[in-house]
């Protein structure tokens, strides 16, 4: 079971995430979007859709710090354990509550107005409980691991160590299966969440705007009556 959920599963999740982006991209072409609701509504999304993305780009640059750059790399510069440990829970924290909160915002916003009820995707009701799911269990996971909880144990040296032998192709699965069981619930439902990715409105994260920087001007001309020059 320890081999199948962490020597397997996270590189069938990717398997699945890559699969599915080349299957929308080649037959939903034009569904590979946000679906933007902000015709029927821009005051609520004004708030949380800033308040969402920006929390979640933190969050996500905060995964990356804490389990790519081993613990011998911040000490090195001269960042303490300690230091290290608080700076994550502050970060990790407001990005989190901010994440959910504009989460929060987002859900009540297409309940309570009509057209942007009625823009929802098949696919919503599941992936906005989704998303709560994983951002709580990230919260809880902070919070029991900042009050001592998890006792001893150092996520830096068993997850991190876990998550970084996935790139050599040689998943060291026991460091995770021995990993509290609040953190392999976490990562377990982080891992679903990336499968699902291309399957719903989240496939718009690998959009990159690449081609607006050589395409050509947009002239804009007006209607003039009297015949003069049209403005470009």
């Amino acid at each position: 079971m320890s081999i199948l959920l962490w020597g397997i599963y996270p590189y069938a999740a990717v398997v699945v995430l890559i699969g599915g982006l080349v299957l929308r991209a080649r037959y939903d072409r034009f569904g590979w979007t946000s679906h933007s609701s902000q015709l029927h509504e821009s005051k609520l999304l004004r708030v949380g859709s800033p308040l969402f993305h920006f929390g979640m780009l933190f969050v996500v640059l905060g995964h990356v710090v804490g389990l790519l750059i081993p613990e011998s790399w911040t000490a090195a510069v001269g960042v303490s354990d300690h230091v290290y440990h608080l700076t994550a829970l502050a970060t990790g924290s407001v990005a989190g509550a901010a994440t959910l909160a504009g989460l929060g915002i987002l859900v009540y916003r297409r309940l309570r107005n009509p057209g942007v009820r009625r823009a929802t995707l098949p696919t919503d009701p599941l992936l906005y409980p989704a998303l709560v799911l994983v951002v709580v269990l990230g919260l809880t996971a902070t919070t029991l691991n900042a009050s001592g909880y998890f006792g001893t144990y150092d996520y830096r040296i068993g997850i991190a160590e876990w998550f970084r032998s996935l790139f050599a192709l040689q998943p060291e699965h026991a460091l995770m299966a021995a990993a509290p069981l609040a953190l392999r619930i976490h990562v377990f439902c982080a891992f679903l969440l990336i499968a699902v990715v291309p399957f719903t409105r989240l496939v718009h994260i690998f959009s990159f705007p690449l081609l607006y920087i050589a395409r050509p001007y947009v002239v804009y001309r007006r209607n003039d009556p009297a015949g003069r020059t049209p403005a470009g």
